[in-house]
């Protein structure tokens, strides 16, 4: 437990942004698994539709500090690799 006032505050802005930080990954997951959905049903145009849409939201996870940079320009350059395969 917290021994200094600064501490307890510390544990109370960790766990908002916890919960944003939480939600915030949680949509961008939303945005991956529309994107998922589409490539499965087969349909590209769809699945460029919902990638456009799906990378800003990735990306604002990287400058909200929630995901490693590298991980996201690697998840959407695979998601884009297997659009293009699409025919």
């Amino acid at each position: 437990m917290a021994n200094h006032k600064s501490a307890e505050k510390r544990i109370r802005s960790n766990a908002r942004k916890h919960e944003v930080n939480r939600a915030r990954v949680s949509r961008i997951r939303t945005f991956v698994k529309q994107v998922e959905t589409a490539i499965a049903s087969g349909d590209k145009a769809a699945a460029e539709t919902a990638l456009r849409a799906a990378q800003p939201e990735m990306h604002r996870g990287v400058s909200k500090g929630v995901l490693h940079r590298n991980t996201v320009a690697r998840k959407i350059s695979r998601l884009a690799h297997r659009i293009a395969g699409l025919s």
